[in-house]
């Protein structure tokens, strides 16, 4: 099984018991697993961690056990998110990029992380503040820590998985700053995570507990320091806020995850009031037990993938305009949020109303199109039906092209020599001036829309995918797809 599919499941407790002696000792006779048992829950975490990531871990009794499925989830998201707001565009993973992140809680996950990525991973305890430099090839790790008995924890488990040389935990304090990576002399790093305690009060998280009709400290097994904080989960978020305004892009995404359904709208809300453009939401479901959700934002203009345009299929699914059952947002995946909340759809599809006999014969036809856009940098590639682009402004626009012969006048005013005025040069071109790029490819239809006799080419239709790569405008997005559309529509229907 494709290691990112580990979990797609509940945890076969009974395959689980058979590769683990230990965890056969505390599953019922039924093969139930009884989460109340606080032994039962850490026993779990220590069992998956050994079998699937070959790590050996003790947990304290009176600490938080993070739950395995859940924690990889989350670095499965972050993972696509870095992968398709890369500066490279290719939306894969890379196994040739090193990435530099911050992880603001559980030491036990430091060599789990550090084998999943290329690269260095700081990690920093959510009120443990531990803080690792991960690197695949010779782990070298620091870490930070101001609970001393966790600091103490992280040091064991790390002599316990031989990592001594590469890893170093040290204590800190609490006026630290969440996101220190000047600490460590770095410029900028590509994420920051973190799971930051729930809770304003212990009487908040007594009440919690009632309400579920369970002790506070039972299967949770978590300190106060780890669960309590001021203002709770939205409080030390907007912590994370306010530091995040001053690093600005120094960090790609900043990323924390949520308790509480309630948190994510009011974080939201705030990075809005705050100007804030570009973000992601999602939530983490492992089967049938505790939900979790996670927000993510940036201050750079690199846009994460979304599900391709939406339509209901026939027997009450929901497909991509090219035929897919669509899988779960990256950016958009919470249901039940306000429209004003979830970021700006990246993906726009199109078909086009007098359809062309092929994609072969629409290809040129929209290569064409774009390169006769002024101030534009774009590239077809004809075997995969794909082109990427970027425009510096509107240059589709009446308003553009007054502004560039103004320019121009401008120009031929303050100079005797013969001048053209075409003061884009596309060979000094960089991608980081780019007001919007994108991406378009051409498909066939696929699915319940195409009929079933259309099982060539000729018969189905050709949708157009467009792809917001970066740029921080919908609105000129929007424009650019439009415009796209009437365009190509013009065309066909002159032939």
């Amino acid at each position: 099984m494709s290691a990112r599919f580990l979990y797609k499941n509940d945890v076969d407790f009974q395959v689980l018991a058979h590769d683990s002696p230990d965890f056969a000792k505390i599953l019922k006779a039924n093969g139930q697993l009884d989460f109340s048992n606080p032994k039962a829950i850490q026993q779990l975490t220590i069992s998956l961690l050994k079998r699937d990531f070959k790590l050996e871990i003790n947990l304290p009794d009176d600490r938080l056990c993070p739950p395995v499925p859940n924690r990889f989830n989350y670095i499965l998201w972050l993972q696509d998110l870095l992968d398709t707001t890369s500066d490279r565009y290719t939306e894969r993973y890379d196994p040739a990029r090193e990435v530099t992140g911050l992880d603001m809680y559980g030491v036990s996950s430091m060599a789990h992380l550090g084998r999943r990525h290329r690269g260095k991973l700081y990690l920093s305890v959510t009120r443990m503040r531990a803080a690792a430099e991960v690197e695949v090839s010779r782990y070298s790790l620091r870490g930070e820590d101001i609970d001393e008995k966790n600091v103490q924890c992280a040091q064991e488990n790390v002599s316990l998985n031989k990592l001594n040389a590469r890893i170093k935990v040290v204590q800190t304090t609490a006026q630290d700053a969440l996101i220190p990576i000047e600490r460590y002399g770095l410029s900028r790093i590509d994420f920051c995570m973190c799971n930051p305690p729930f809770y304003d009060s212990v009487e908040e998280m007594v009440s919690s507990a009632q309400r579920k009709q369970r002790a506070p400290f039972s299967a949770c097994t978590g300190a106060e320091v780890e669960m309590v904080t001021a203002g709770g989960e939205v409080g030390f978020v907007k912590q994370m806020v306010a530091e995040s305004q001053t690093l600005r892009d120094r960090v790609q995404w900043y990323t924390s995850m949520l308790g509480k359904h309630r948190s994510v709208a009011t974080v939201l809300q705030h990075l809005q009031e705050l100007g804030a453009r570009n973000w992601a939401v999602t939530a983490f479901v492992q089967g049938t037990k505790t939900r979790r959700w996670a927000v993510a934002w940036s201050w750079a203009d690199r846009r994460p993938r979304t599900a391709r345009g939406r339509r209901p299929t026939t027997d009450g699914h929901e497909c991509t305009d090219d035929g897919h059952v669509c899988e779960q947002d990256l950016a958009r995946g919470i249901a039940h949020l306000p429209k004003a909340l979830l970021p700006f759809p990246s993906h726009i599809s199109f078909v086009i109303r007098q359809q062309p006999a092929s994609i072969d014969e629409l290809g040129p036809r929209l290569d064409a199109a774009l390169r006769s856009l002024p101030a534009a940098h774009w590239r077809w590639t004809p075997s995969l039906s794909t082109g990427l682009g970027f425009v510096v402004a509107d240059v589709w626009s009446r308003a553009f092209r007054r502004r560039k012969q103004t320019r121009q006048q401008r120009l031929r005013s303050h100079s005797d020599d013969d001048d053209d005025g075409d003061d884009d040069d596309d060979d000094d071109f960089d991608d980081e001036d780019a007001a919007l790029g994108f991406k378009i490819q051409l498909l066939y239809e696929r699915g319940p829309a195409a009929t079933a006799a259309a099982t060539d080419e000729k018969a189905r239709r050709v949708v157009v995918v467009v792809r917001w790569l970066k740029g921080n405008d919908s609105v000129l997005f929007e424009s650019f797809c439009g415009m796209l559309r009437r365009t190509l529509d013009a065309q066909l229907g002159a032939s």
